[in-house]
């Protein structure tokens, strides 16, 4: 059994990136906590009866795939470039220190979406390299309408992992299906169809059928990995 960790900027985030991944390691009998660090809608005006919809939708994703909401922030929506980075950081690191996950997931660098390239630099300042740290692997995920709409060319998402979702599917649609008030109308690039289009080409660029694509950042194998913390 992992303790795994999903850092995401929305919840939703979650589920259109890696929710069949995260169905994959529930059923494999690993733990997998998610942590979301704004409400996902405050930046469109919506209203707090709204933003309780969204929790709600939240939780019922979680119950469709597995996973355990650890921590959702308050930070504001589509501005975290307003906030403190280390205010950021600190959020992150007393989840890290409370569950000492050895596998990390966190937004791609580059996304177009600020609220995820500023939650990924914080991830990365978290969890970086020092001696006493405990983390085994950490993964960048791909989010369409802001992973491939960024124009870091120097940076682009170019996964080196697939992760097959074909028997997983399923649960990932009906995660997606418990935002559907975020998943917009074909030929939108984050409609259900355009999500399983985007599998199957991960998935057939390496002989299967569905699949999630994803960049390995780093990875340890230490003497021991063992968290004092657990």
């Amino acid at each position: 059994m992992s303790v795994i960790l999903v850092i995401v900027a929305h919840s939703d985030d979650e589920t259109i990136g890696l929710g069949g991944t995260i169905a994959k390691h529930v059923d494999s009998g690993d733990v997998v906590y998610v942590m979301s660090m704004t409400d996902g809608v405050s930046a469109r005006g919506k209203s707090s009866i709204e933003r309780d919809l969204r929790i709600k939708s939240a939780a019922k994703a979680a119950n469709a795939l597995g996973f355990k909401w650890i921590k959702q922030c308050e930070f504001p929506d589509n501005g975290m470039d307003k906030v403190p980075l280390l205010d950021v950081i600190n959020e992150i690191e007393k989840v890290k220190h409370k569950i000492c996950p050895e596998l990390v997931y966190i937004h791609h660098q580059s996304d177009l979406n600020v609220d995820h390239s500023l939650s990924a630099r914080a991830a990365l300042t978290a969890f970086r390299p020092l001696p006493s740290e405990e983390h085994v692997e950490i993964r960048t995920f791909e989010v369409p309408s802001s992973t491939n709409w960024s124009h870091e060319l120097d940076n682009i998402f170019s996964p080196n992992l697939f992760v097959d979702i074909s028997q997983f599917w399923e649960k990932k649609a009906k995660a997606l299906a418990c935002y559907k008030d975020e998943i917009p109308p074909h030929p939108h690039t984050r409609s259900i169809e355009s999500i399983k289009s985007l599998a199957s080409f991960r998935g057939t660029s390496v002989g299967l059928n569905l699949a999630e694509g994803f960049m390995v950042l780093r990875k340890v194998e230490r003497n021991s990995d063992v968290c004092s913390s657990k």
